[in-house]
């Protein structure tokens, strides 16, 4: 059948809200597309681990320690359940993992910012996992299955994180003028950061018009970060805090939150591999994979054992 054919067919299924499976025909530029984001996307999951697994040792409570090490394990398991949809499109595990600690790979730029206080716990989890879900609910609805079935428990989690981090804030908000200050530098320091997660202005977004057609995405970038900055701006006001801009502000005759420039320099030197921490992120993946090896071995050895028992059991 003629790939024109083909296209026209896939694009049918696209319009008509079908969600294209694995092993339906797609075009490279789709599979490529996809595997680009779901794997960037999984990358995120397991970095962004790092920066909160920084305060497991040093929460305030048990109970605080026991919230965050299970958020950290559903990260955990978002990363996992992201490289299975990944490896659906023909690439393995193995193979972006390495890209990812080459350098080749990108992940989410949020995760090379360091956590210098127990608020930036409650900043990452409002914020960070706050304009997180407003692009991963989207994500639901995305055409291709796997990716959309993986995203539907990922978006429940991640509804919790973000609870969890409000939470945490909300709590410093009310105590005492220390407390408060540590909220408040903590919203100043990861406010902008939070806007640069859904990627650069529509203008400068290479892949937004395809993405669009073929339904990967449902809303643009910048379509996404108003919608973030419109929730923010209203969820703060139970915070009593401010947001680190002087041009938020609400127009009428847009129905939305006016704000101020995007750094957009730091925003490219970060995802370039310049940031605070990217050598530090990086550096901690490769030594735990590294550190991990041998029970990979183990557990391929055993395995290996096994079908081999099994083998002779068979064949006596």
């Amino acid at each position: 059948m003629p790939v024109q054919h083909l296209e026209q067919i896939f694009q049918q299924k696209i319009d008509n809200e079908t969600k294209i499976e694995a092993k339906d025909w797609m075009p490279d530029a789709y599979r490529k597309t996809n595997l680009r984001q779901i794997s960037q996307h999984a990358h995120s999951e397991v970095v962004g681990m790092l920066p909160e697994g920084n305060w497991i040792s040093r929460a305030p409570s048990l109970k605080r320690k026991a919230i965050l090490l299970a958020k950290i394990q559903d990260e955990a398991g978002h990363g996992l359940y992201l490289y299975s949809a990944a490896e659906t499109l023909g690439q393995s595990r193995d193979e972006m993992i390495n890209d990812l600690h080459s350098g080749k790979a990108k992940y989410s730029s949020i995760f090379n910012y360091p956590t210098l206080s127990w608020a930036d716990i409650g900043a990452i989890g409002w914020l960070v996992d706050g304009a997180a879900i407003m692009n991963q609910v989207m994500l639901t609805r995305t055409s291709y299955g796997p990716y959309a079935r993986a995203m539907v428990r990922i978006c429940k989690e991640e509804s919790f994180h973000q609870r969890q981090g409000f939470e945490i804030l909300l709590v410093l908000s009310r105590g005492s003028a220390e407390q408060k200050s540590m909220c408040q530098d903590a919203i100043n320091r990861w406010w902008w950061p939070s806007l640069m997660m859904f990627g650069p202005r529509d203008s400068e977004s290479t892949n937004s018009d395809m993405s669009m057609k073929w339904k990967i995405k449902r809303k643009s970038n910048d379509e996404l970060r108003q919608n973030f900055v419109d929730m923010i701006a209203e969820q703060i006001k139970v915070l009593g805090m401010k947001l680190p801009d002087d041009h938020l502000q609400w127009n009428e005759s847009r129905n939305h939150y006016d704000f101020g420039n995007i750094n957009w320099d730091e925003f490219w030197n970060v995802v370039k591999g310049n940031g605070p921490c990217n050598k530090q992120r990086l550096d901690a993946r490769r030594k735990a994979h590294e550190e991990g090896r041998w029970v990979r071995e183990a557990a391929i050895a055993y395995a290996e054992k096994k079908n081999s028992k099994l083998k002779r059991e068979e064949a006596a």
